[in-house]
């Protein structure tokens, strides 16, 4: 048993690309917790997609045992190593809860990006000791004195506390583990209390059930004992419990302010819920709930159907265990008249979809289509309820809406100070509002603005890089829903309303989105024996119409010569012939049509 003093649990938070993975491999090496012929870059990042996008997606824990070149005793470190990206924010969240400190990592070339501005805030709000450091100190343009000063002025934290590394070489980095040693405080608890551990993690096998991730807060849990989960209140056996080392190691315990697994098999996904407490079956030796976290609200939403319905119920399998692994997106069924069964999917983000929907692929060998994603919408009734819609085709009777609500986010930007300019025309083109401006040292500065969350969704982020070379970064966060003019723009194929295509969208581009998709519709659709119209509406008033023509018979090629009223004649039978046709024929829309409109997102 590791004495509780001798413990410390840490997380190292920076935005993206900082450094933070290439940091605990150094760690991992340092305190020999794998061997060198183990060892390659990015460890932790064992996802397929992390080790391509050169990102962290999902928090990895891992034990280590240091011994202190000050005191000379072995420490037990346990590191939960975190995302960078905003759409992973609640990750970073689950980490922290875990944890009694964090390492705050800052590129010492790049400087403060507004996700470290973010992480510093969650790591203060989860009242954690925090260590700053300014990594890539190696590099030639690297600036530590002045990326030091950006930190102050950023999060108050003193220049002069800020310790210097090189992740990539090891310069420093031993430093840093005895700095984790003599700052972050040890765990409070008791191992002799009643047992209390809260789950921040869990992940299915589908040879041994449901992996759970536990921080145990207080008490001892041993292998043989009857457990709890509070929430769901089922009763579960102990079958195996350890550490990550970062392979799941079995111990024959574990004690209050340690980090470990257990395994119970579990074999239904929903006895476990992320944030839950784990405790002793025995009512005597019950300890109380420990306060859980709260799931994160999905912000962009969009649909999984299965190309073959027949896959349907596997799709759904597929979510739950996804689901289990993160659970900050949400799913439930839906049915389109274009694309059969499927389910609406809620996430934090674009990237964040755009991961579940390639780990679905990929790990669960799913072909899926996807619709484009949209952001949630508030409408207020005649009544004065205030429903909120996921799709056009949520939508009640019009005459029942008095107004429309859409999601507002406060959007932070750091930038460097030429491209000010650029970044203002460019949030001010989508209805964006500023409202501040703060500068970090001489080069940088953050701009703070309120804007329609439907406007940055799509293509923003890609547009920023490109106003400023590269070098501009964003956060934001939900600020609540602010009244607007929104308008349902409702497709018409010969004069039938199209659910599928129908959307919301602001007055002001109405008219530009909807020629657009008719503009691809009339190169999808088939031309039919009669005329086909295409139409965008809003209420009754049309605001945009392509034609698709009739397939056209030449009725003269054997009309030689003759008087013209015989021509006219036979033009006139065609056109009665086009005009019944029209009247009793139907429309067929490929499902080509329908994706080459849904996958684009409409987003220009």
């Amino acid at each position: 048993m590791t004495d509780i003093k001798l413990i410390r649990n840490f997380s190292i938070i920076a935005h993206v690309d900082h450094g933070k993975s290439t940091l605990a491999d150094r760690f991992l090496e340092l305190t020999k917790t794998v061997e060198k012929r183990q060892m390659r870059e990015q460890l932790l990042d064992d996802m397929e997609l992390e080790r391509e996008r050169g990102i962290t997606i999902k928090a990895r824990a891992v034990a280590m045992r240091h011994k202190s070149a000050v005191d000379g005793k072995t420490y037990l470190l346990n590191l939960i190593d975190t995302p960078g990206h905003v759409d992973f924010n609640y990750e970073v969240q689950k980490s922290l809860q875990a944890c009694e400190g964090a390492l705050l990592l800052v590129d010492a070339s790049q400087g403060v990006e507004a996700q470290t501005v973010v992480n510093a805030l969650l790591a203060e709000q989860a009242k954690l000791t925090i260590v700053p450091v300014l990594n890539k100190i190696d590099l030639p343009h690297a600036r530590p004195d002045e990326v030091a000063t950006e930190v102050e002025d950023a999060l108050c934290i003193p220049a002069e506390d800020a310790l210097h590394c090189s992740a990539k070489t090891g310069t420093g980095c031993a430093e840093l583990l005895e700095a984790i040693i003599q700052k972050v405080p040890p765990p409070s608890g008791s191992p002799d209390a009643k047992l209390r551990a809260l789950i921040f993690d869990a992940k299915y096998d589908d040879y041994r059930g449901v992996v759970v991730y536990v921080r145990i807060k207080e008490g001892t849990i041993e292998k043989g004992d009857n457990v709890r989960m509070c929430a769901i209140g089922t009763p579960h056996e102990v079958l195996e419990l350890g550490r990550l080392t970062p392979e799941m190691t079995p111990e024959r315990s574990l004690h209050a302010g340690e980090v470990g697994y257990l395994i119970c098999n579990i074999k239904r996904l929903g006895d476990v819920k992320i944030g839950d407490t784990i405790t002793h079956e025995k009512q005597e030796e019950r300890g109380a709930p420990l306060p859980g976290f709260k799931n994160p609200k999905p912000m962009v939403f969009c649909g999984f159907y299965p190309t073959n319905t027949s896959d349907f119920e596997a799709l759904r399998h597929s979510l739950e265990k996804l689901r289990l692994n993160d659970s900050s997106f949400t799913y439930e069924p839906e049915t389109s008249e274009a694309l059969g069964f499927g389910f609406r999917c809620g996430f934090l983000g674009l990237l964040h979809m755009e991961i579940i929907q390639q780990r679905l692929e990929r790990e669960e060998d799913m072909d899926l289509v996807q619709t484009a994603p949209n952001v949630t919408y508030r409408l207020v009734l005649g009544d004065g309820t205030e429903p909120e819609v996921r799709s056009p085709a949520e939508m009640p009777d019009p005459s029942r809406i008095t107004a429309y609500k859409e999601p507002i986010v406060e959007l932070r930007i750091v930038v460097p100070t030429e491209s000010i300019g650029a970044v203002m025309k460019l949030a001010t083109d989508r209805r964006a509002v500023y409202e501040k401006t703060e500068y970090y040292g001489s080069q940088r500065v953050m701009l703070t603005f309120r804007v329609p969350f439907a406007e940055i969704i799509f293509d923003f982020h890609d547009r920023l890089k490109s106003a400023t070379r590269g070098y501009g970064t964003m956060d934001y966060e939900l600020r609540g829903f602010e009244e607007s003019d929104l308008v349902k723009v409702r497709i018409l194929v010969s004069g039938n309303e199209v659910d599928a295509l129908s959307f919301l969208c602001h007055r002001g581009v109405a008219d530009q989105r909807g020629r657009k998709i008719l503009s691809k519709l009339r190169g999808e659709i088939p031309r039919h024996m009669f005329e086909v119209a295409l139409q965008a509406a809003i209420g009754g008033k049309v605001i945009a119409r392509e034609n698709i023509r009739a397939l056209a018979k030449n009725v003269l090629a054997k009309c030689y010569g003759g008087d013209v009223t015989r021509k006219r004649k036979l033009l006139e039978k065609q056109k009665k012939g086009k005009k019944r046709m029209k009247q009793v024929g139907n429309v067929e829309i490929p499902q080509s049509a329908f994706l080459s409109v849904l996958s684009s997102g409409d987003d220009d």
